[in-house]
C-alpha cells in the first residue's frame, strides 16, 4: 500500500486535534475511498480556534499525528488542514475577461482566468485567500451558466464567494504543521470541508445552513440553489456554557466541563424540582443542586447561540427561509434538548449532521465531532489529491490552483 493512496484530514481545534485517514483502493477503472483510522488527541496552544502557542500546538499536533501513524501503521507524509477562528471572512466578489480565441469557444483556461480575476479584488489588508468558489458564470449577459466550457462568447463574468483568513493566523497553522515533520497538500476552511461529508446536494439546492458548534466559536456554512451563499465564525460556543455552569455553581471549570458532558440538558423542563445532583460525584465540594437550575443555566446560553446563528441569516434575508433547515454538527451538538431549543429560536427545522457518503467500520468517525476532519479527507479525494494530483472539475471547483502553489511555498519560507 503506497503513501500516495493515503488521504489524511487534520482538524485542529481549540479543544480537540481530530485525524482522519483514508485509504484510496482502486477497483477495476473506479476508486474507493476507506476510513482506516480515526484518532483524537487534547488540545493545548489554541484559544477560539486560534494558535496562542507555537510549542504547544506543534507538540498536541505531533501528539495526534503519532497516535495516527500507530493506528495504520504507515507514515503520514502530507494533511489536508482545517481552517477556522473568528478571522475568517468572505464576500462575494466578481470576475471578468474578453474571451481571447478566435472561435470564441470557452475553454478551462479562460474560467480559470476569469476565476483569477475575481480572486484579485481588492481585499483586506493582511488577509490571504483560503478559497475562490464559483457560483455562477454570465456569457453575453447571458446569466445563470453553470458550466461555460464549450460554450461560445467575447464576454465571460463570474461571480464567487471569496473566503480569506487573517495572514498571521494562517502563517502560525502552518508553521505548527511544518514543524510537525508534515506536509501541507491544502488549507480549508473547516466547515466548508464538513459540508462535504454532511450535507445532500438537495439540501444545498433546497437552501440548508450548516452550524458547527465548536468549544470556543460556532462556525455557519449557508447554502442555497447548489451555491455556498454565506459564511461566518461567531465568538461563542459549548466552553461558554462549562464557564455558566462554573459561575452558577460556584466550582471549577473542570468539574462543571464533566456536568455538562454528564446529565448536561438544554430542557429544563425534562426535569422536576426535586431532581438533585452533588457535586461531590462530580469531584467538586458536598454540595447540592436541582439538575432543572442547571438546565436553566445551560439553556439561556444555548438560546444565546441561535439567537446569533438567527442574525446572521437575518443578514443575508434568509432568516426563517431555508426549506432545508439548520444541520448541526460538532461537540455542542451533543448537548441533550439542543434540538427543539434550536428549532424555537430560529423557526426552521433543525436536525443532527451525520456521515453520509461514507460506509465505514471504524463507527467513531460518524460522531459528530469528527464531521470535519472526515470532510476534509473526502476534500482532498474529490481534488484527487490521495493519487496523484489535483483535478480541475467546475463543478467541484474549490480552490484556485495556482494560487495554492503560491501560498504553499510562501508556507515553506515561514519554516525555513
Amino acid at each position: 500500500m503506497a503513501n500516495e493512496h493515503i488521504i489524511a484530514g487534520l482538524d485542529i481545534g481549540s479543544s480537540n486535534i481530530r485525524i482522519v485517514v483514508g485509504q484510496i483502493v482502486k477497483t477495476n477503472e473506479s476508486e474507493q475511498l476507506n476510513i482506516i483510522g480515526v484518532i483524537d488527541v487534547p488540545a493545548q496552544g489554541l484559544n477560539k480556534g486560534s494558535i496562542v502557542s507555537i510549542e504547544d500546538s506543534v507538540s498536541s499536533i505531533s501528539a495526534a499525528l503519532e497516535k495516527a501513524e500507530r493506528m495504520i501503521g504507515l507514515p503520514i507524509e502530507n494533511v489536508y488542514v482545517g481552517v477556522g477562528g473568528s478571522h475568517i471572512r468572505s464576500q462575494e466578489s466578481n470576475g471578468v475577461i474578453a474571451i481571447t480565441k478566435t472561435s470564441g469557444e470557452i475553454q478551462e483556461t479562460d474560467v480559470e482566468r476569469v476565476i483569477e480575476a475575481a480572486r484579485s479584488v481588492a481585499a483586506p489588508v493582511n488577509y490571504e485567500v483560503l478559497h475562490v468558489i464559483p457560483k455562477t458564470f454570465s456569457i453575453d449577459n447571458q446569466t445563470g451558466v453553470k458550466d461555460p466550457v464549450g460554450m461560445s462568447g467575447i464576454r465571460l463574468e463570474v461571480t464567487t464567494q471569496v473566503v480569506r483568513g487573517l495572514s498571521s493566523q494562517i502563517s502560525n497553522v502552518t508553521k505548527c504543521v511544518y514543524r510537525a515533520g508534515i506536509d501541507i497538500n491544502d488549507l480549508v476552511f473547516g466547515t466548508l470541508a464538513a459540508s462535504e461529508s454532511v450535507l445532500s446536494v438537495r439540501q444545498k439546492e433546497l437552501g440548508v445552513c450548516l452550524v458547527d458548534i465548536g468549544a470556543a466559536t460556532t462556525k455557519l456554512a449557508v447554502y442555497e440553489e447548489g451555491d455556498l451563499i454565506h459564511i461566518s465564525v461567531l465568538p461563542v460556543g459549548s466552553d461558554h456554557i462549562t464557564a455558566d455552569l462554573a459561575i452558577g455553581l460556584q466550582t471549577s471549570l473542570d468539574v462543571s466541563e464533566r456536568i455538562k458532558l454528564d446529565i448536561g440538558s438544554a430542557s429544563p423542563s425534562s426535569f422536576e424540582k426535586t431532581d438533585e445532583i452533588n457535586l461531590r460525584d462530580f469531584g467538586g465540594d458536598d454540595q447540592a443542586f436541582s439538575k432543572k437550575y442547571i438546565a436553566e443555566i445551560i439553556v439561556a446560553r444555548t438560546e444565546e447561540i441561535f439567537e446569533k446563528v438567527d442574525l446572521e441569516l437575518q443578514k443575508i434575508n434568509r432568516s426563517g427561509l431555508l426549506p432545508a433547515g439548520l444541520v448541526l454538527i460538532g461537540g455542542g451538538s451533543k448537548l441533550a434538548g439542543i434540538v427543539p431549543v434550536s428549532k424555537r429560536k430560529t423557526m426552521l427545522p433543525v436536525s443532527l449532521g451525520i456521515n453520509k457518503k461514507f460506509n465505514t467500520a471504524v463507527d467513531k468517525v460518524n460522531e459528530p465531532t469528527y464531521c470535519t476532519a472526515l470532510g476534509l479527507v473526502l476534500w482532498g479525494f474529490n481534488q484527487g489529491g490521495g493519487a496523484g494530483g489535483s483535478k480541475f472539475t467546475l463543478n467541484n471547483l474549490q480552490s484556485v490552483k495556482d494560487a495554492a502553489g503560491k501560498v504553499k511555498g510562501w508556507f515553506k519560507n515561514l519554516v525555513s
